[in-house]
């Protein structure tokens, strides 16, 4: 078990609403965006004994991650066999032991969306960047493809590149599932056998759910997340003063941006 006073350190880390939190949530998201562009970078490197190392640090710092939160969690193993726990475990085999699944590397950018979506992290960021609470939906819609769009790049590298010579690293994976999703597609890569075509309907009815949902909530009017304290109604419009389901009077927190 862990020490009592380590689990309470880690959860004023994790989960308090202090300065020492916000800067370690910050600092952690920060991270992942920089070992997401550390792996986009590394497809244009040969893959010395320096970008393993590198990479092999990388696990050990999501491995001391993933045992912190294990630490602080309630229930220790419904959050390892979580759908995040497992994902977190894919993600850190393939970096410590890379020769089992290089390409599953790419599922890290999970990790992102799980730390950008967390309510800790949501309520710091709707506090401190301006403008921020009003674009959030599209933001997060904007998260969501990405998201879908490296998860597609390395299931397509992990299926094709042992099978298909027009596959040869992740540059030609994510080009292939953009150009897909894009419904471009110039025909110079294409996938092969039964589970690549699969793997190209996914990426086009998918892909294109997500990419209208970004559309949408771009060009519709923005709503104000605030949960009404009567009902519960979480989408107001920002100049609300009733909620339009109960007609609670909200104070709707508002950035002065317009």
């Amino acid at each position: 078990m862990p020490d009592p006073s380590l689990r309470t350190r880690l959860r004023a880390l994790y989960e308090s609403d202090g300065d020492v939190g916000d800067r370690f949530r910050y600092a952690l998201l920060t991270f992942d965006l920089l070992t997401v562009a550390w792996l986009v970078a590394t497809s244009f490197l040969a893959r010395g004994s320096h970008v393993i190392w590198i990479d092999i640090a990388i696990g050990c710092v999501f491995l001391a991650d993933l045992l912190a939160r294990i630490a602080i969690s309630r229930r220790p193993l419904r959050e390892i066999v979580s759908f995040w726990g497992l994902a977190d475990v894919l993600v850190i085999l393939s970096l410590l032991v890379p020769i089992w699944g290089e390409g599953l590397a790419f599922l890290r950018v999970l990790r992102l969306y799980r730390v950008f979506h967390s309510p800790q992290t949501l309520t710091q960021l709707r506090d401190d960047v301006p403008g921020f609470r009003r674009h959030e939906t599209a933001l997060r819609a904007g998260l969501n493809l990405v998201i879908f769009i490296f998860a597609m790049t390395a299931l397509v590298y992990q299926t094709q590149n042992a099978v298909n010579d027009r596959i040869t690293n992740y540059v030609d994976a994510l080009y292939f599932t953009v150009t897909t999703l894009s419904t471009t597609g110039f025909g110079d890569i294409t996938l092969v056998g039964n589970t690549g075509k699969l793997l190209s309907v996914a990426i086009m009815i998918f892909g294109i759910s997500l990419f209208l949902r970004l559309v949408q909530v771009i060009f519709r009017a923005p709503k104000a997340i605030f949960p009404c304290p009567t009902c519960g109604l979480r989408r107001h419009d920002h100049d609300a003063v009733h909620c339009k389901a109960c007609g609670t009077v909200l104070n709707i927190p508002d950035d002065g941006l317009d």
